[in-house]
């Protein structure tokens, strides 16, 4: 249930004249009164010898009966109220008992004095009312609005319980603005898959993504098409910016522009700024890193974007809240850039993840920007890397990432969880179910090239390894060696030996480092950890020398197992 406090307004006929009406889009069926003040107002919508101005002369009474000084000079108060829309279409007396409890909540009706506001509640749609009142009291005194929005939510999760709807997350303020019906309404009659206002976010974020200066981020966002208007002081300084889609027009066919904040809270010029204030605090960015980025490979931008991911779990699991703060924001930078720079089969998932994991990167915890500089250096190398182009070890190394993508936000859930921040770990929690279907388009035929080279190691070759995993993780190995993954794991943990490790080290370094219970496929997990502490290619479809071939009368597998593909969901949920 989302009740919204709208724009308060002068004219208590011209809002009653739209409820009433068709609506924009003729979209308004069978509008009535479900509630009013005294249970009693006229229905113009059911009672043939009611009119509108009837029922807008008895709302604004108490606001005429004062003096013309002491009236509000915006004294129309206005509510909608809308439930999801996998909710059961609730009756007319549920949705008057709604109704009647959120003016009580947000301070329009005073139930126990009986001297409130006057309100209507008017239902013309299955999922949602709106309710009408007037800011001034039967005795002639204005009501207590402060705070309204907060109560009238807190009052929504209370009905929510009661009713069986939908239970939202409680918000903390830091959200994105939600488009409006006006907006959502426009983008269906355009065919567009989301609003402009969601289009520019996700414009602006992949913009700001790893960026260094003022420069680049607007280089960036005209590069991306967008309409950019910069508003400058007297004095040259730039003190803000707004942004419009170029086939994005109001009535009067201009370009519909939103300012940075009105996008997202951390969307406004001085809060972008504070992404690279670091470096002129006296923190100098890597010059040589950063001079190369523009030259750096797609496939070494992933592995770098994997280690800091990494780090930066690590740091999750156990750092300060305004570090990990920093890191999660920096963390969304990285997905929007992955998703940027994606091949065709898993853009769509990484598109989704990255705009998901947006709500998840705002708290109310302070981010010390300064500690997150390795991820925003790492998205900026995935930028300046370029899309993936379909050579077998850039989308390797991207299957490699997105598993590490995955324990990332998962680490970030449980920590906003832990801080009580419910819609921040919901929206980690819906990013994670992305990049396991991302996962699952990428990583098969890697994995499968590798498991086949284990299933054709020699005999000998595949004891050694299983005994390696005996050796370095005993209360684990069986539930490995019962994977389908494991002949992809033995295969690498063979490879890890070619280039002068020891294997059963340093999977055990691997397995310490964070636990795998709870994982769906402890192989995958250790297949991509361990190219990656190793420094081997993610991709490994060429037999190396290391590896013997038994004869095939005597191949077979060093324990039983399946030889059916269960794609690995990347990992762990704990």
């Amino acid at each position: 249930m989302i009740p919204r406090v709208q724009k308060r307004g002068k004219r208590t006929i011209g809002l009653l004249y739209y409820l009433y009406g068709p609506g924009t889009h003729e979209e308004h069926v069978d509008p009535h009164l479900v509630a009013s003040w005294d249970n009693g107002a006229p229905d113009p919508g059911r009672d043939p010898n009611a009119t509108l101005k009837q029922l807008q002369q008895l709302l604004d009474q108490p606001v005429e009966n004062i003096d013309a000084a002491a009236r509000p000079k915006k004294h129309v108060w206005h509510l909608s109220v809308r439930n999801a829309a996998e909710d059961r279409i609730l009756t007319d007396e549920e949705w008057g008992d709604i109704a009647r409890r959120m003016a009580a909540a947000a301070g329009i009706d005073d139930p126990e004095e009986d001297s409130g506001c006057r309100w209507a509640a008017v239902r013309h749609a299955d999922d949602h009312i709106h309710i009408v009142a007037t800011l001034v009291r039967e005795d002639g005194y204005k009501p207590d609005l402060d705070f309204d929005a907060h109560r009238v939510q807190a009052e929504a999760r209370l009905l929510e319980a009661e009713l069986g709807l939908r239970r939202l997350n409680k918000g903390d303020g830091t959200g994105a603005k939600r488009p409006t019906s006006a907006e959502r309404h426009k983008a269906e009659r355009q065919g567009r898959e989301r609003t402009p206002r969601e289009e520019l976010r996700e414009t602006v974020r992949r913009a700001v993504a790893g960026v260094e200066s003022e420069e680049e981020f607007f280089a960036r966002l005209t590069a991306a098409g967008v309409l950019v208007h910069k508003r400058v002081a007297p004095s040259g300084d730039l003190l803000g910016y707004k942004v419009a889609l170029t086939g994005d027009l109001n009535k009067d066919g201009e370009p519909v522009f939103y300012a940075g904040s009105k996008l997202a809270p951390d969307l406004s010029l001085p809060r972008i700024r504070e992404r690279w204030s670091s470096n002129a605090a006296g923190h100098e960015p890597d010059t040589d890193r950063s001079a190369g980025s523009a030259r750096v490979t797609p496939s070494t931008a992933r592995r770098q974007a994997t280690s800091a991911s990494w780090q930066a779990v690590l740091i999750i699991d156990q750092g300060d809240d305004g570090h990990i703060a920093a890191l999660i924001a920096a963390g969304g930078e990285m997905l929007d850039a992955l998703a940027k720079t994606s091949a065709a089969y898993t853009r769509r998932e990484l598109r989704d993840a990255a705009f998901a994991f947006e709500r998840a990167t705002r708290s109310h915890v302070q981010a010390e920007r300064d500690h997150a500089r390795g991820l925003r250096q790492a998205a900026r190398d995935l930028v300046h890397g370029g899309p993936a182009l379909g050579r077998v070890e850039d989308g390797a190394t991207t299957a490699m990432l997105i598993d590490m993508a995955f324990f990332f936000v998962t680490a970030a859930s449980h920590w906003h969880a832990m801080k009580g921040h419910a819609q921040q770990a919901a929206a980690a929690r819906q990013a994670a179910e992305h990049l396991r279907a991302a996962y699952q388009a990428a990583a098969p035929m890697y994995l499968g090239t590798m498991r086949d080279r284990g299933r054709c190691m020699s005999l000998p070759l595949q004891r050694k390894q299983t005994a390696h995993l005996r050796q370095a993780v005993p209360e684990l190995a069986e539930r490995v060696l019962a994977e389908p993954g494991w002949y992809a794991l033995a295969a690498t943990l063979a490879d890890v030996e070619s280039v002068g490790h020891d294997p059963a080290a340093l999977l055990a370094e691997a397995t310490e480092r964070r636990e795998l219970d709870t994982a769906d496929s402890i192989s995958d997990v250790l297949v991509w950890r361990l190219r990656r502490m190793a420094d081997l290619p993610a991709d490994a479809s060429t037999l190396p020398e290391h590896t013997t071939v038994a004869p095939t009368a005597t191949r077979g597998p060093a324990v039983p197992s399946r030889s059916t593909f269960s794609p690995h969901a990347s990992v762990t949920r704990g």
